[in-house]
């Protein structure tokens, strides 16, 4: 795989902006995103474009095969290889898919507010399947159960019923550009702010929601 693709990301003004990127490098991405998505407590950015080249380049995988010999070893460690980026790229979505059904009236919340020119957290098909999720939800709830309660009780406001992610709770991290003054909330309140500084390839336990921007970045890399 030595070909170059061409991948449409996010500039800083939210724009389109082409990246020509190797096969090496797009995987690279896809394991970034993987272990960004598996490790954070809310949904991040959607990132079709990944997996729309991904897939594609999966596909050029098997045509070279199929036209390899058989008996050359090089056939099986590409075989190997491709069953590893097909289990990166499922476990990513499924992670995903998790998310949205366990939050799935916040995350279509943040979706109906997000600002003009903001990335969105969903991508078309995972938008659809929240919409779809909650309608079958409330369709459920009413059927089993709220339909036999007395009238005052027959609505549910699944906003507040279903728990929001914990941007509290604690990550680790890796360090991929160096950072300076992040802002580091206290754990009680007898405590003070304090800064730190982020020096690039260190490893640190903090809590999400100091460095949430820097993992949307690509600053940091959750592990």
């Amino acid at each position: 795989m030595t070909e170059e693709l061409d991948f449409l990301g996010q500039d800083s003004d939210g724009g389109s902006e082409e990246v020509v990127l190797t096969p090496a490098e797009l995987i690279e991405r896809l394991e970034q995103a993987w272990m960004n998505e598996k490790f954070a407590p809310e949904l991040l950015e959607s990132k079709p474009e990944i997996v729309e080249c991904v897939m594609e380049q999966l596909e050029h995988m098997e045509e070279n095969l199929r036209r390899a010999k058989r008996e050359d070893l090089k056939v099986s460690i590409h075989q190997m290889e491709m069953e590893r980026i097909r289990y990166v790229l499922s476990s990513y979505l499924r992670c995903r898919l998790m998310k949205i059904e366990k939050f799935f009236p916040h995350v279509l919340e943040k979706e109906k507010t997000r600002p003009e020119g903001e990335p969105s957290s969903l991508s078309p098909e995972e938008l659809a399947f929240a919409r779809e999720f909650m309608v079958n939800t409330e369709t459920y709830l009413k059927n089993v159960a709220l339909k036999h309660m007395p009238p005052n009780l027959q609505k549910v406001d699944l906003f507040r019923a279903v728990p929001k992610p914990d941007l509290d709770s604690y990550v680790f991290l890796r360090v991929r550009e160096r950072q300076e003054n992040i802002l580091v909330e206290p754990d009680t309140d007898e405590q003070r702010d304090y800064v730190i500084d982020l020096e690039k390839g260190s490893q640190h336990l903090i809590r999400y929601k100091a460095i949430a921007p820097l993992v949307a970045s690509g600053a940091v890399q959750l592990i």
